[in-house]
């Protein structure tokens, strides 16, 4: 099984793009993680139109049998050990798992009817970017629970 993030955004900054790469490569090779950012487009245009263009550039790069969860502020929220249960059920699919990071305006509904889940990490609101480390580290530390790594403790 292979975890790849789609995320809208410009180029991060670079303490950013370390911290998601450090917690991809703790990642298992049979279940590695990896980021796919999609250039946002300029928001001077009619917002509509902006989450049109989003939702569409982030279409072409989900496979047909991808299993797609949606950072939604409207997702389920999961604590550490529910996400790892929720890991085991992914890797039980056989299926790669695509995780969604939408824009300033979130993500397009199209793409929130396409997705099979809907996680949301927090009622706070972050930046795109910064969660892509947050959703790196919490994959890294599912994982841990999984395997019995300390990496977690309760």
């Amino acid at each position: 099984m292979k975890l790849r993030i789609i995320s809208v955004g410009t180029k991060c900054p670079g303490w950013v793009r370390q911290g998601f790469d450090e917690y991809a490569k703790r990642m298992p090779r049979e279940m590695p993680l990896s980021l796919l950012e999609i250039p946002a487009p300029r928001h001077h245009q009619d917002s509509n139109k902006v989450d049109e263009v989003e939702g569409k550039k982030i279409a072409e790069k989900i496979g047909p049998s991808d299993w797609v969860v949606a950072l939604d502020e409207q997702g389920k929220s999961f604590d550490s050990k529910a996400l790892a249960q929720a890991l085991d059920g992914w890797r039980d699919l056989g299926k790669d798992v695509v995780f969604l990071i939408g824009g300033a305006n979130g993500l397009s509904d199209a793409l929130l009817d396409r997705a099979n889940q809907r996680i949301s990490l927090s009622a706070l609101t972050f930046p795109h970017y910064l969660v892509r480390v947050l959703i790196a580290e919490a994959l890294y530390r599912a994982h841990s629970i999984c395997i019995g790594h300390p990496y977690h403790r309760d």
